[in-house]
């Protein structure tokens, strides 16, 4: 197998779907020995059999893992991608994608694990591993909370009562939140809101609004009538009624 296709398939492993433009960028940025775009091209026209082996499809300019395509969910998949930037792992992380079912075992998935071996099978390691690796796929694909309690049901797992269900689910939200996703272009949920959502968020203000009373003096404070057409005292820089009018 060419380190081309090897490419492909991890990216596609990793992303769901990859255009041909970011996997001549990716693997040119990773490698000495560089492709051209119309490198990328052959393997979309004449499809080797190394990818229908990985189950990876070709649609348009992308390569689509099956999934995607046999849910008919490649349009929508790439609206949530939208404006999303990619995780990039280095060279040596990004082929371990290769393989299908390989995923990084990030610390909450450790925690789920040391939970579940402690809990539920103290003298089966390898049914803890099993059990955890089944709920991290299910948790990967967005799963309800049910479709979760289905997975521990299906394994014959009884819960002490309604605290050990808030327990483990508390670990399995912290797992969910750091999964490497599709819809993210392989980053956590936690990765995008820390990086790309949290600093765009509008600081609330250091002081609160005067509206010319005190509220330790025994008196009501009294607002003056705000005009629908006038700048919104939140501070926005909309008008009120474009603002804060609906929202009291």
């Amino acid at each position: 197998m060419s380190q081309l296709i090897e490419y492909i398939i991890a990216l596609t492993n990793l992303y769901g779907m990859v255009h041909k433009n970011k996997v001549v960028e990716i693997y040119n940025s990773q490698n000495v020995e560089q492709v051209s775009l119309s490198d990328v091209e052959e393997f979309l026209i004449g499809h080797p059999e190394e990818l229908d082996n990985a189950f990876i499809l070709t649609h348009k300019d992308y390569f689509v893992h099956e999934t995607i395509m046999e849910y008919d969910d490649f349009d929508l998949l790439l609206r949530k991608k939208a404006d999303k930037p990619h995780y990039v792992p280095e060279k040596d992380e990004l082929l371990k994608y290769i393989d299908e079912g390989y995923f990084e075992k990030s610390k909450q998935y450790n925690d789920l694990l040391k939970y579940v071996k402690k809990n539920f099978f103290k003298d089966d390691e390898e049914k803890a591993e099993w059990l955890c690796e089944d709920i991290h796929g299910v948790c990967q694909f967005g799963a309800d909370m049910q479709t979760i309690l289905d997975t521990f049901n299906y394994r014959n797992i009884g819960f002490e009562d309604i605290d050990q269900v808030n327990e483990v689910m508390q670990i399995v939200m912290e797992l969910s939140n750091n999964i490497r996703i599709w819809e993210n272009n392989g980053h956590t949920p936690h990765e995008i809101f820390e990086k790309f959502e949290k600093p765009n968020l509008r600081p609330l203000p250091d002081k609160s609004f005067d509206f010319g009373g005190s509220a330790g003096n025994g008196n009501v404070i009294k607002k003056e009538k705000i005009g629908r057409n006038d700048p919104c005292p939140c501070g926005s820089g909309l008008k009120y009624k474009k603002c804060c009018l609906g929202k009291e």
